[in-house]
């Protein structure tokens, strides 16, 4: 009896720790990914069913510190001047951003 309990408790462990490693993302980015993405495809039951899904794959696939410093980069990309050719020409930049499109792409498979 004892080594099933130890059993159990492990299982418990390991299956907490796993979904505490997928839910870093705080709930304020999970709710701004999500509203952006209903804005972007309907404000709907089946959008919000969509969007929620995808910003889990998304953090499935990338860690929060990773997927800020992409989103950053992103942002940054869009700039104009030296500071825009900067981040678009950065090696760094473009692998972050690569990242981030890998991890949206297979949300966007997996979800829409």
């Amino acid at each position: 009896m004892l080594k099933i309990a130890s059993a159990a408790l492990l299982v418990l462990t390991l299956t907490a720790a796993r979904a505490a490693d997928v839910n870093d993302y705080p709930t304020e980015a999970r709710a701004d990914y999500v509203y952006v993405c209903m804005k972007t495809n309907g404000e709907t039951r089946e959008a919000l069913k969509r969007c929620a899904c995808s910003i889990d794959v998304i953090a499935s696939l990338l860690p929060y510190e990773r997927y800020e410093a992409a989103e950053t980069v992103a942002s940054m990309d869009l700039a104009l001047g030296a500071v825009g050719n900067m981040f678009r020409n950065s090696p760094q930049a473009k692998a972050m951003s690569d990242d981030l499109r890998r991890a949206q792409a297979e949300a966007e498979i997996r979800c829409f």
